[in-house]
C-alpha cells in the first residue's frame, strides 16, 4: 500500500517567483518536521535533449514538459515524501504552449489541443493546493535571463486564462508580500491538518 502524501502545484509566467515561493513553503514543512521533495527544471531539462523553450514551444516539448513532470512527481512521492511541491503543475506547460503560439501567429490543430488538455486534466485530482503566480510587471527580473516581455505577458493570460477557463480550484499569488506570506501559510495549514488525518 502506498503512502499518502500530499501534492501542492505552483504555475506562472518566467520570474514571478514560482520557485522562490516553493522554496519558502518548503522551508515551513521542514521546519514542522513533515519531509518534502520538489520537482523543477523542467524547461531547462527539455532544452539539454534538444527541445524548443520558451516562445519556440511545441506540441513535442510541451508533451515532454508535462509527462515528465508527472514521472517526477512520482518518484518524488516513490521515496517516501509527506510532501511533493511541483514547481510547473501540468498545466503550466499547456499556457506556455499556447502563448508561443499566438506569439508565433500558428494555431494549435483542434485535436492536439484536446489530447493535451485532456492529458493535464488527468494530474489535477491530485494536487490538493494549485498555486498560480501573477505578472508584476513592476518587479524587475534577473537581467542576465534575455526574456522577451511580450510573450512573458501571453504566458500570463494564458495561465490564468486556462484556469478560468477550466474552471479549475487555484489560489491567484501577487507579488504583495501579504498575497505571498498569506499563500505560504495555506499551504501549511493545508498539510499540517492533512499530516494530522
Amino acid at each position: 500500500m502506498t503512502q499518502k502524501h500530499i501534492c501542492i502545484g505552483v504555475l506562472g509566467t518566467h520570474s514571478t517567483g514560482k520557485t522562490a515561493l516553493l522554496r519558502r513553503i518548503e522551508m515551513e514543512l521542514r521546519g514542522h518536521g513533515l519531509t518534502v521533495a520538489r520537482t523543477g527544471r523542467l524547461a531547462k531539462r527539455a532544452a539539454g535533449i534538444g527541445l524548443p523553450k520558451m516562445q519556440h514551444h511545441t506540441v513535442q516539448s510541451t508533451e515532454w514538459i508535462i509527462t515528465q513532470g508527472i514521472a517526477d512527481e512520482i518518484a518524488c512521492a516513490a521515496q517516501g515524501a509527506d510532501v511533493v511541491l511541483a514547481d510547473r503543475a501540468a498545466f503550466d506547460a499547456l499556457a506556455y504552449l499556447r502563448a508561443a503560439l499566438e506569439h508565433r501567429g500558428e494555431r494549435l490543430p483542434r485535436l492536439e489541443n484536446e489530447r493535451l488538455l485532456l492529458l493535464a486534466s488527468t494530474q489535477l485530482p491530485k494536487y490538493e493546493l494549485l498555486l498560480a503566480t501573477v505578472l508584476d510587471e513592476s518587479v524587475p527580473v534577473d537581467e542576465s535571463h534575455d526574456y522577451d516581455a511580450g510573450y512573458r505577458r501571453l504566458v500570463d493570460r494564458h495561465t490564468h486564462g486556462l484556469l478560468a477557463g477550466e474552471q479549475i480550484p487555484h489560489r491567484r499569488v501577487t507579488s504583495d508580500s501579504g498575497s505571498q506570506t498569506s499563500a505560504v501559510e495555506s499551504a501549511l495549514r493545508l498539510c499540517l491538518r492533512e499530516a494530522a488525518v
